[in-house]
């Protein structure tokens, strides 16, 4: 019996998998097909896909509720469960070189995850894999020795989640220990490098292995925060990254 997933919808009511360019971190502007897990451990105040976790009677907050009129999603008509063969056979038909399994949180479907990684690589050992997390769960040996490259975005106080929770000293050694991961971290302004110093420091990050990406769904919320947050990580060595995605389609699903 094959293993399940659980994805996040397209407004059509499909499985988010697509094909276009990475927009953030270490392989910007490269062709990807991207697979949106549903499903999140954290729950940002700021997410740009707070439909993979925010559910209709839930107490999670977001910058976007208001009094009477919380942003909620009603998880039956934002989730697909769908079984891995038929995910993989989905992500065939929009193959590019690499394929990036993101979220959500895909490691809370880590066995899942591995499964459809064998899948995709059966016929096609050269696919480059790439997991997108927060970096607060301990990637398994089977899903560490299968991916390429992993994208960490571990969480900073100003995405309003508890440091106890976001910032797990366990699963951030570990991506620390890989060589395959590099760090992103979301910033809203040039003091949040401290914080991303502190967390460098505390787990041996070298500074070519993070990236500062400034928080923002217009092109203009970026532009306005790249002011102070690309010299203030240029000055610390580390990389900058822009959300190319954004500029080139807005705020939208499956893009």
């Amino acid at each position: 019996m094959s293993a399940v997933l659980r994805l996040a919808r397209n407004d059509d009511g499909a499985p988010e998998i697509f094909r276009s360019v990475q927009g953030e971190g270490v392989s910007a502007g490269q062709p990807r097909t991207f697979a949106r897990l549903s499903g999140c451990n954290l729950h940002c105040t700021w997410c740009d896909t707070a439909y993979t976790w925010n559910w209709r009677g839930s107490a999670f907050q977001h910058e976007r509720d208001a009094p009477g009129a919380p942003w909620k999603f009603d998880p039956k008509a934002e989730m697909i469960a769908l079984p891995v063969t038929e995910v993989a056979a989905l992500v065939r038909e929009n193959i590019s070189k690499g394929v990036v399994i993101t979220g959500g949180e895909p490691l809370l479907q880590m066995d899942a995850v591995v499964a459809l990684i064998d899948a995709l690589k059966t016929g096609a050992p050269e696919l480059l894999i790439e997991i997108e997390t927060n970096g607060s769960i301990v990637p398994s040996g089977a899903l560490a020795e299968r991916v390429d490259l992993f994208m960490v975005s571990p969480k900073l106080a100003h995405s309003g989640n508890d440091a106890a929770i976001a910032l797990r000293s366990a699963a951030l050694a570990a991506f620390a220990a890989n060589p395959r991961a590099f760090f992103k971290f979301v910033a809203r302004e040039a003091g949040d490098l401290d914080a991303v110093a502190a967390i460098a420091a505390d787990h041996a990050i070298a500074a070519s292995r993070i990236y500062i990406m400034p928080e923002g769904t217009t092109s203009a919320a970026l532009r306005a925060r790249e002011l102070s947050l690309k010299p203030a990580a240029l000055s610390r060595g580390y990389s900058y990254s822009d959300r190319l995605h954004i500029h080139m389609f807005g705020e939208k699903r499956g893009v």
